[in-house]
């Protein structure tokens, strides 16, 4: 990929160079929508924080919030890790956005341990490689090649505050590497920040369902709220965290000693909303951005809208949210299969795909894969794969 720099000055447009790479950051986690929004439905910075990290999930059509029973709760449900005992050591790779071929990749560790009496700890390091990219100068002469990164490291803790009850905190510290310093005049290229969620989980007794002793869970998180990461110290040019709220639920069925069935819901809304004012703080955000926006259903070229108002539409709350439903079903707590379904709207990155899954557990090992199956055409989230190995030290 090839990236030319320009000439910036404090208070103008970013160059060129954070501009492309920072636009290669929505596109290896979003589709890049068709429309063109009035007031942007997404526009953050650091979209890594909301990759789906763990394969078990990955493979229920990323649904994870009600469910947050291993050491990934750190990501999808930090409450979860309240009900959790003993220590467990994840890790995950994930060749990213293979049909680029740009030689990205993901990697998430991630590591719970739980203290009698006092509660569960969590850590977790997040790392995004976008590859290797060229720098040119003013006259477009190659100045050498660089490469650029994303990284997060967190600490989270939890507590049940009743048998069925429990909440969570997250906080993280995030990095961001897009190009080297004096790439672009007053820009260096890096950017930092931190953030942190706050989640709740309830988890049910087993309940008598039609004969079958049923677990009913629910969760919420709503995570990565801080203040805009920069890369410059010019005012109005940071990006806002993608803050958002992740709900859902799951029912457990097990219907006898060796057979368990899990079906689970997950609901996803960014509290990120920008328009030509520039962006809402996330405190002001986490309201403001449950409002409708309007966006553009036609080509570029013709989203005038005193010229051709009928291109536009409005698209609330619920079409601004993406949706995870997921089965999974196990045999003896040793080999299960997973499949399920993701959805987002067409005016809201149109990112539409079924996922499959398997895991297998022997003494302390856990090994998890999934695979996407993309149903729109060209997605660049076709054909992605993602692997983890789990210690559980009981």
């Amino acid at each position: 990929m090839k990236y030319t720099s320009t000439s910036w000055r404090p208070g103008t447009a970013r160059p060129r160079t954070l501009y492309a790479l920072t636009a290669l950051m929505a596109v290896v986690l979003l589709w890049l929508p068709t429309e063109q929004a009035e007031a942007q439905i997404g526009g953050a910075g650091v979209v890594f924080l909301m990759i789906e990290p763990d394969s078990r999930a990955a493979g229920m059509g990323n649904t994870g919030v009600a469910i947050a029973d291993n050491a990934s709760a750190n990501f999808w449900n930090p409450a979860g890790l309240a009900f959790q005992r003993g220590t467990e050591v994840s890790l995950t790779h994930s060749n990213w956005l293979p049909a680029f071929d740009a030689g990205l990749f993901y990697e998430y560790l991630t590591a719970k341990h739980s203290v009698d009496g006092v509660g569960t700890f969590g850590a977790q390091v997040t790392f995004l490689n976008l590859g290797e990219h060229e720098g040119r100068d003013f006259q477009g002469d190659p100045t050498g090649t660089f490469r650029s990164y994303d990284l997060a490291i967190g600490l989270s803790y939890a507590r049940q505050l009743t048998s069925q009850f429990g909440v969570g905190i997250s906080t993280r510290f995030i990095y961001s590497d897009l190009a080297p310093e004096g790439l672009s005049d007053g820009v260096d290229g890096t950017g930092s920040s931190v953030s942190f969620d706050l989640a709740g989980l309830y988890r049910s007794n087993p309940i008598d369902l039609g004969g079958v002793g049923t677990t009913i869970s629910a969760g919420f998180n709503l995570a990565n709220m801080g203040p805009e990461i920069s890369y410059s110290d010019a005012e109005d040019s940071g990006d806002p965290l993608p803050t958002n709220l992740r709900f859902g639920y799951s029912l457990t069925f097990d219907f006898d000693a060796f057979n368990q069935l899990t079906f689970a819901n997950d609901f996803n809304k960014m509290l990120v909303r920008r328009d030509a004012d520039g962006a809402d703080p996330w405190t002001q955000a986490i309201f403001s951005a449950w409002s409708p926006v309007e966006v553009c259903t036609a080509a570029v070229n013709e989203c005038d809208r005193q010229e051709n108002p009928e291109n536009y539409r409005s698209v609330n709350a619920l079409e601004q949210m993406t949706i995870g439903t997921g089965l999974e079903y196990w045999y003896d707590q040793l080999f299960a299969i997973r499949t399920g379904y993701f959805y987002e709207s067409p005016y809201n990155g149109n990112r539409q795909f079924l996922t499959f899954g398997a895991g297998l557990r022997y003494n302390i090992v856990g090994i998890d894969f999934s695979y996407i199956y993309a149903l729109e055409e060209d997605s660049p989230l076709s054909d992605t794969m993602r692997f983890s190995l789990l210690l559980d030290f009981g």
